[in-house]
């Protein structure tokens, strides 16, 4: 039986690109949900993380990096990450303790100053310093806003989550439970599977490629041999790079494939196959139609 006392709330994570924010929803829930790579601009979506006890759930809002938009994509992307920042009960600013504060950074700390709400800053990568390196640039972000709280952690390590668990446990409001115990994240498993395979694109290509590629996932259903068929389509944007991704003999493809089905056999706890194909669609980080058709839809925020 549950206590009255039952607390829950929206917790934002924002930052500029690659200072760890997708690692850290990751560890927050304990299980894969948000994909990471080295490459900037990995989430697309604002993604949300389910974390259930006894005595409180709060939903983590991962979000795309801050970054100055390109194209339509990009667009989409920072107001994503903006809209993330309403109706939230608290808001985590993400920084990489390893790189000095820089302009991204302070975009980030300027659009929090207007929030009414507790802003805590989230100082990650802190195995990457050492702990007399850590207090000057503990101090550099004291000078730049009042921040609430602030944590130093690292988000791979583990190191001080708790303790910053516990900080948003005392911020976030008594409240009901809005998703069932168990369910630890609010998209559509073909939403994550998409992901998946996009992020093993970016792990094994270069150059333009992880930025004009998007992925569909056309179908899943269970096949006669009891395992659950996928039917997905890469999408790039022009043919040259379509040879990329099949590779010399679909060696390329081949492996993404066979990376991808593991993180996917372990989400959906199933034995997958993967079917992928390469289509061409020009310019379509451009066309709003096109944004809408694999997810990316402003009218979702």
């Amino acid at each position: 039986m549950k206590n009255n006392k039952f607390k829950s709330g929206f917790i934002t994570i924002i930052g500029r690109p690659n200072v760890g924010k997708s690692t850290l929803l990751n560890r927050f829930v304990g299980q894969k949900v948000a994909i990471m790579s080295d490459k900037a601009q990995t989430t697309r979506n604002r993604i949300q993380g389910v974390v259930t006890d006894e005595e409180s759930q709060i939903v983590f809002i991962d979000t795309p990096g801050i970054h100055k938009p390109k194209h339509a994509l990009g667009d989409f992307m920072l107001n994503a990450a903006y809209s993330a920042l309403k109706g939230v009960d608290g808001i985590l600013v993400v920084v990489n303790a390893s790189e000095k504060i820089g302009p991204g950074d302070r975009l980030v700390i300027e659009r929090v100053k207007q929030a009414n709400i507790p802003v805590f800053l989230v100082i990650n990568k802190i195995d990457l310093v050492t702990p007399d390196e850590l207090l000057p640039i503990i101090d550099s972000y004291r000078q730049e806003h009042d921040f609430d709280e602030i944590y130093p952690i690292s988000a791979t390590e583990g190191n001080n989550v708790d303790a910053l668990v516990k900080g948003i446990k005392e911020i976030i409001p008594e409240g009901p439970q809005y998703y069932p115990a168990d369910q630890v994240m609010d998209h559509p498993e073909y939403f994550i599977v998409a992901e998946f395979i996009r992020e093993k694109i970016l792990e094994l290509t270069r150059e333009e490629i992880p930025h004009s590629v998007a992925v569909q996932v056309e179908s899943m259903r269970r096949n006669e041999d009891d395992k659950i068929e996928i039917q997905a389509a890469i999408i790039v944007e022009r043919s040259s790079q379509k040879g990329i991704i099949i590779g010399a003999q679909g060696s390329m493809i081949k492996k993404i494939g066979q990376r991808a089905r593991r993180d996917i056999e372990i989400l959906l706890g199933d034995k997958v196959y993967l079917d992928l194909w390469v289509k061409v669609q020009k310019n379509w980080r451009d066309r709003r139609t096109q944004l809408n058709d694999f997810g990316y839809q402003p009218d979702n925020y």
